[in-house]
């Protein structure tokens, strides 16, 4: 038995079997093949290397053709390095002899291939290894392309198990057939932790190098809670974990079962509670755990689950659905949040050294004009169907949120000259999700009808920590003075103008945090659909001369250390009944 410890954020506890996801670009898993299915492994790679040589045929006939032959015959050397037996041949010894599967031993042959002939110096040679990885690439990508089968032929639970997840990745995951998933890299919001818990699925991210430490078939138990991952465990940890889950799921339960309360405080304060949802589909779980409405919904989705780019009506079609679901009940779209991720990055020419410092955001639908009032048009269409408001990502400057507005009123001139119906009252806010924003918030104000405060970069970009990077996880915390500070000058601002300022970040859904941010004077929170019947519960625990006597202890302190074990402290004594006591979220 062994325990990995990763970081936590997606709850539960599941125990499966292993599913090693390999990526062809970035890591390539080791897998030990039986000794009497070798041969099969071989197989395997023989045919994927046969595939690999029809496919460079065919383009060479083509370049053939459509530029003629001397251009055809840059792939004369692939081709003959395929068909090469002295290539070939100890790939075959790796896999017979030691057990390899046939991705791993191809890699280790060819990078070594590779290194062998950058070793040589001349450019002749280095372009000969770029064509050596590039033929690498090619039949790595035949031997993965089993994995989507693979997961079809799923029988029972099981875990996956990968270096990264894409959002699109985890979001394409079959709840029925993956229980759960822990990956080496990731942070606590990174987008692939956000799926995940909309998902409900138990995570672990950040393990680090756990893909090269488990194999396909082992068991294993993944604790979203605590952050552990258990390779083989044995019978005593396997009836430990069982007992806390059955725990777990009774205590969820009981929540479920007073989702339909009011969020009302003893003293008779109502809390709007709303849902974060990347799907239109995600609005009955919003509903079903007792949500308002939708608060977040985040549709860079539509492009990060497509091979192509979403139509106008694509858009429209899922915000209409989502405003159907709702029947009357409010819906927040926020605009495409692309640029930081590999939607963009891919299809770039050039990809940016720090995209989360780069064109993201709205800088980068400012810059993508076309793609920007594609959206527009469809939110604007939609709006006609019931309640709506419209809020842009990470604006940062005033002058990027007139632009921005300019744009906005351009689309809808543009409607009103076709004769096509729209809500011309529509309420236009802001994420404040940068320092400078937060702290220009009064003049923001004057410019906007509500702000959303969005924790998640706010608390990267203030503490300039990186929040899918694993190795600075420790630093990334929403419990820094230095963002409660900022919080609390963004909620001063819309007091005084007047405006709604809720939260839709990561922290709006952690019950440790709901006390703080009442007493704070927040009045609208925003979460994961699975964490509103809990943040509910708390809600209905607590008075608010309570949570603004906390709010003012919290700001008298001066480290994250002692935020957290102050309001951790706080919620045992309203939710003893959790299973140890403890914060869930």
């Amino acid at each position: 038995m062994k325990v990995i410890k990763g970081i936590a954020v997606s709850p539960g506890v599941e125990i499966g079997q292993a599913f090693v996801l390999g990526e062809v670009e970035q890591h390539v898993p080791r897998r030990v093949i039986d000794l009497h299915t070798r041969d099969q492994e071989i197989t395997r790679l023989e045919t994927a290397v046969q595939d690999a040589i029809g496919d460079l045929d065919a383009m060479q006939v083509r370049t053939r053709e459509e530029l003629g032959g001397e251009a055809s015959k840059i792939f004369e050397f692939h081709i003959g390095l395929l068909k090469d037996p002295t290539l070939l041949e100890p790939i075959h010894r790796q896999i017979l002899d030691n057990g390899d599967n046939a991705e791993f031993a191809l890699a280790e042959q060819f990078r070594t291939l590779v290194e062998q002939f950058k070793a040589m110096g001349t450019a002749v040679f280095r372009q000969k290894a770029n064509d050596i990885i590039d033929l690498e690439r090619r039949v790595l990508g035949k031997l993965m392309g089993e994995t989507a089968s693979r997961m079809e032929e799923l029988q029972g639970p099981a875990i996956v198990i990968s270096h990264e997840l894409t959002p699109s990745e985890a979001a394409a995951l079959d709840p029925n057939k993956i229980v759960a998933f822990a990956t080496d890299a990731g942070g606590l919001t990174s987008h692939t932790s956000i799926v995940a818990r909309a998902l409900g699925i138990p995570a672990v991210v950040g393990c680090k190098n756990i893909s090269y430490q488990v194999n396909d078939g082992e068991q294993l138990v993944i604790d979203g809670d605590t952050g552990q991952v258990v390779i083989n465990p044995d019978d005593a940890a396997i009836l430990e974990f069982q007992r806390q889950r059955e725990l777990m799921s009774s205590y969820r339960m009981t929540l479920r079962e007073g989702a339909d309360l009011e969020a009302m405080t003893l003293d008779g304060t109502r809390i709007q509670i709303l849902g974060n949802i990347e799907f239109p589909r995600e609005v009955d779980a919003v509903l079903d755990n007792g949500g308002d409405g939708v608060g977040l919904y985040r549709t860079e989705y539509l492009y990060l689950t497509s091979p192509s780019e979403p139509t106008e009506d694509d858009h429209y079609r899922a915000y209409s659905d989502a405003i159907k679901r709702l029947d009357g009940k409010p819906l927040t779209i926020r605009t495409v949040d692309l640029g930081a991720d590999k939607y963009t990055q891919e299809r770039a020419e050039e990809p940016e050294r720090n995209p989360f410092l780069g064109c993201r955001s709205i800088r980068y639908c400012l810059q993508n004009l076309p793609m920007f009032k594609t959206q527009l048009r469809a939110i604007l269409r939609a709006s006609s169907e019931g309640p709506v408001k419209v809020m842009f990502p990470l604006v940062s400057t005033i002058p990027e949120l007139r632009q921005t507005r300019m744009i906005l009123n351009d689309v809808m001139e543009e409607l009103e000259e076709e004769g096509i119906d729209f809500d011309r009252e529509l309420s236009i806010g802001i994420m404040i999700e940068v320092p400078s924003a937060a702290l220009m918030a009064r003049v923001f104000s004057e410019e906007v009808s509500f702000f959303s405060i969005g924790t998640n970069d706010l608390i990267q970009y203030t503490l300039a920590v990186d929040r899918g990077n694993e190795r600075v996880a420790n630093l990334y915390t929403g419990a820094s003075p230095a963002v409660l500070t900022l919080i609390k000058s963004v909620l001063r601002a819309g007091r005084r103008s007047g405006i709604d300022t809720p939260i839709c970040g990561e922290i709006a859904g952690e019950a440790a945090f709901t006390m703080l941010l009442l007493g704070l004077g927040l009045r609208t929170l925003s979460m994961v659909p699975t964490q509103i019947p809990e943040i509910k519960k708390v809600i209905r625990s607590v008075d608010m001369d309570t949570c603004e006597r906390l709010a003012r202890k919290v700001g008298s302190f001066d480290s994250e250390s002692q935020v957290r074990t102050c309001l951790r402290d706080e919620l045992r004594k309203i939710n003893s009944d959790s299973p140890g006591g403890r914060a869930t979220s």
